[in-house]
């Protein structure tokens, strides 16, 4: 889809949506999650409903099983739409709206989501021959000798099996190579390499260490019992020993940036991927007292690459001052000015800064915001993502934050904090985060282009 959007937008004041102008876009929305569901588009991938849908009968709050086999029912290869006639659609309902009236795409307050929740909810036929469809696409990609990562981005946008994501994850991160002859190899290698630095840099005695590096270290300890406090599987003694290593030696590695809290809750991701290769059945059931001393050490260091080829891409998020993540939040607040104008003017009215609620939720990724279950789903879109994923980060938290458009212009100041602070998702399932990304992607695709929608 063609990302280049100037000309298309009408030329009306921004005034309230009209009926049948809210209507188009509504529709438009659903075209996105309906009509295509998961189907590529050249340079993205548009996504389904549920990427990763729990399985019937489980509550929606309930965590998701690392090792079912099944995958998206949305995921339709056969009998689908043309890809033309949507981005006619798409161009259609931008080339008479003006940025200001994309404010109607925010009706997504869950008393204004019925229709979608009814629909995610009702059960496809033939969902197990697209689920297998879906999976073979994924299947031969990575069968390939030499996987195409650009491709395997594409099919990953939309959410990976659990199973397959392990791998899939190494690949995007670039911490596995795409030739399958060298694969094991690096592997090893990396490591043995990871085991190295350890032992030069954490398993030595504190006199051998700074000043510095010990209260870092001691900053680090304090930290890695609070990492997903809620996850009793966290807590465990040998899981927080593999946090405070691979973040000690990733800090001691990285002295630009050092450690930074925040960081820790990055780890936790690639932690539970790489561990879900090893152990069955649900997180709350898993002991890792059951994996030998090799299996840990292996997962240990797999998480130690993935983290540092991750924030590579966003070394300023976590120097002094953190200027990539200030920079981030003043691109949201103008985004957000841009898309919603009432509530952008109503928290600008209550004096409420930006910076006092989306400086965590770039700092962490927004993982301390969504249930821990749905974790994982949303990064599959990170990594997929790339070196765009700071740029993208941006429209997430706009259609995060827009999810709660009504209820915000209803609060005053201290209310808006609290509310901000403690928001209502953790009953969330994947439908709700579906939704999230969907608004997100639709924004990028509409606003990216047009330097306009930052402009002062």
């Amino acid at each position: 889809m063609s990302k280049d959007t100037s000309g298309e937008r009408g030329t009306s004041s921004g005034g309230g949506a009209s009926p049948n102008l809210e209507w188009r876009f509504n529709q438009t929305l659903r075209n996105v999650q309906g009509l295509l569901k998961g189907r590529s588009i050249p340079g993205k991938v548009l996504l389904s409903r549920n990427s990763e849908p729990l399985s019937q009968g489980t509550s929606p709050g309930a965590s998701p099983q690392y090792f079912n086999r099944s995958f998206s029912e949305n995921d339709q290869d056969e009998d689908e739409p043309n890809e033309s006639s949507f981005e006619g659609k798409l161009h259609n309902s931008k080339s008479t709206t003006s940025m200001g009236d994309a404010k109607v795409f925010n009706n997504t307050s869950p008393e204004n989501s019925t229709s979608f929740s009814i629909d995610a909810q009702r059960p496809v036929a033939g969902a197990r021959a697209t689920d297998s469809a879906r999976v073979t696409k994924i299947t031969q990609e990575l069968s390939r000798p030499s996987v195409i990562l650009e491709k395997l981005r594409e099919l990953s946008w939309s959410g990976i099996p659990p199973y397959m994501r392990p791998n899939i994850w190494r690949l995007l991160l670039g911490y596995a190579p795409p030739n399958s002859d060298r694969r094991e190899a690096v592997l090893s290698r990396k490591r043995l390499e990871y085991v190295e630095c350890v032992s030069q840099y954490y398993d030595i005695p504190d006199t051998e260490r700074t000043d510095e590096e010990i209260n870092m270290l001691r900053q680090i300890a304090v930290d890695c019992p609070r990492t997903v406090p809620d996850v009793a599987f966290f807590q465990h003694a040998l899981v927080q020993k593999s946090l405070e290593r691979i973040l000690y030696t990733w800090a001691i590695r990285h002295p630009a940036s050092g450690y930074v809290q925040g960081i820790n809750d990055l780890v936790t991701p690639f932690l539970i991927v790489f561990l879900s290769e090893h152990l069955e059945g649900g997180m709350e059931n898993w002991s890792v007292s059951d994996l030998s001393p090799q299996i840990l050490s292996n997962i240990e260091a797999d998480c130690y690459w993935c983290l540092s080829k991750f924030l590579d891409g966003m070394q300023d998020h976590y120097t002094f001052a953190q200027p990539g993540i200030q920079r981030l939040v003043f691109r949201l607040k103008e985004l957000v000015r841009r898309i919603d104008e009432p509530v952008s003017k109503h928290i600008e009215d209550q004096g409420l800064e930006f910076l006092q609620f989306a400086f965590r939720w770039f700092n962490c990724l927004m993982i301390r915001e969504i249930p821990f279950h749905l974790v994982t789903r949303l990064w599959d879109t990170y990594l997929a993502e790339g070196d765009s994923l700071p740029e993208f980060l941006v429209y997430i938290s706009a259609s995060f934050l827009l999810t709660w458009s009504d209820k915000l212009q209803k609060l005053d100041f201290q209310e808006m904090v609290m509310f901000l602070q403690h928001l209502p998702t953790k009953n969330w399932s994947h439908h709700e985060l579906e939704m999230v990304l969907s608004r997100a992607y639709m924004w990028h695709t509409m606003f990216n282009s047009s330097p306009s929608h930052l402009a002062g």
